[in-house]
């Protein structure tokens, strides 16, 4: 039997599926990213060990599965944005990984700034939010500015998912899905911007050509082989960003109309036809001319891991989220948005009172987040009418949340069977779309 490796590059971990030829999944690793952060400002994940890891996890996930590598016939992925590695003509790396949460760039230069401020800005990107330091092309800068001498050595920028293609393929391409979020790419042309090149003073040739997801970007190579075991030949695919995979994963399209992710950030995607560039939507290419549409919010399960590590550390989450489960209700008690940024139950609740137990601070955590969940619901889908929607994400694992997000949303919510839902998105864009 034939089978396929679904990789996941998440910011805290890499997950690893390996499923059959109709999609059943026989095997999933987990893997830790380890990062350097230096003083505090640093995010790093130096090439060693990125591969070191990559192998680890190919490793379990077959291990658990019962087959060898060399069973693999077809892989792809799915991606973090942001996070890049610089590479010299010889394709050695010159620095780490650079990973999205890095700050050593703690300003926003005033290219990206004037970039973000163009009139065609958002039409032609599909980028609906506010520029961030932590963007790739702003760390770019920094490095121009800050460490003259690695920039004029650089022949390559590669997002972290255009490196999982080199070191496997060789080839330096890579996906329009995570790279519709750097600001440098057309999203209905699905190409390089050039104009925004020009803007930041950046050669467009440091970046590969972006391919659509579901392409061939090309097959294992010898070198590859020998590092992780997958035969020489195999065939490698083009993803795109973790959260449009998770939600192809987790059914959007097919048997739910929306997907939603609660975890460190609070997220949905769903799938269009229609190009319809608008604010606080992030836009991405997507398979047969379609797009992909993302909003998120920092208003997730960060919250509740802070109530918990803050006030009420002597109880496991679960038994919290039971007291919540038997109170029914906040009591009248409101949780302002991202809680979690405030000192004190005083600053972050709202009509709080003595009476009030764990239980009614954990419910109306989750309130508070269904609230956001149903004002990015709104943005996202416009005059859609959403019914169902698909749960993924730490926050789907809990159904007193579920139930909070459709009472609050009028919306059923569907639990994914797949804990990794990503993994399985990866493995269903190796088939044909048209098979799915």
């Amino acid at each position: 039997m034939n089978y396929i490796l679904g990789i996941d590059l998440g910011t805290s971990y890499f997950k690893f599926g390996i499923y059959d030829e109709h999609l059943n999944c026989d095997g999933l690793g987990r893997v830790t990213v380890e990062k350097n952060t230096g003083k505090g400002n640093l995010s790093e994940l130096p090439a060693e060990r990125f591969i070191s890891l990559i192998k680890e996890g190919i490793k379990c996930a077959c291990e658990q599965a019962g087959i060898s590598p060399d069973e693999i016939s077809k892989i792809s992925y799915a991606s973090q944005a942001n996070s890049f590695i610089l590479l010299d003509k010889c394709g050695t790396p010159l620095t780490n990984l650079i990973l999205w949460p890095d700050t050593r760039a703690n300003e926003i230069y005033p290219e990206v700034k004037k970039l973000w401020n163009e009139k065609d800005f958002l039409t032609t990107t599909g980028i609906g939010i506010q520029p961030s330091s932590q963007l790739c092309i702003n760390k770019l800068l920094w490095f121009k500015k800050n460490e003259p001498e690695t920039w004029q050595k650089t022949s390559n920028v590669l997002t972290i998912s255009d490196y999982l293609i080199f070191i496997f393929t060789g080839k330096k391409v890579g996906d329009m899905g995570t790279a519709s979020l750097l600001g440098l790419l057309d999203c209905q042309a699905g190409k390089w911007w050039h104009k925004a090149f020009d803007i930041l003073n950046i050669d467009a040739k440091l970046f590969g050509p972006r391919l659509p997801v579901a392409a061939k970007a090309g097959e294992v190579n010898k070198q590859a082989e020998n590092m992780f075991g997958t035969k020489c030949g195999t065939s490698f695919y083009i993803g795109s960003l973790d959260h449009h995979m998770a939600a192809l994963g987790a059914g959007a399209g097919r048997t739910a109309d929306i997907s939603e992710s609660t975890g460190t950030v609070l997220a949905c995607v769903d799938f269009t036809n229609a190009y319809k560039p608008r604010e606080d939507v992030c836009i991405s290419p997507w398979v047969e001319n379609n797009f992909c549409q993302l909003t998120f919010d920092g208003n997730g399960a960060l919250s509740l891991e802070w109530y918990h590590q803050h006030f009420a550390q002597d109880y496991p989450i679960a038994e919290l989220i039971e007291m919540a489960q038997k109170t029914g209700n906040a009591a009248g008690l409101r949780a302002k948005p991202m809680a979690y940024k405030y000192k004190s139950l005083n600053e972050a609740f709202v009509n709080l009172n003595e009476n009030h137990t764990h239980g009614h601070f954990i419910y109306a955590l989750m309130e508070s987040a269904a609230n956001t969940l149903k004002e990015l619901i709104n943005k996202l889908t416009l005059d859609k009418t959403i019914n169902k929607i698909a749960a993924t994400g730490g926050g789907a694992k809990s159904d007193l949340w579920l139930q909070v997000k459709a009472k609050i949303t009028n919306c059923d919510f569907q639990k994914v069977q797949n804990t990794e839902p990503a993994t399985l998105g990866a493995a269903m864009i190796t088939k044909s779309y048209k098979e799915k």
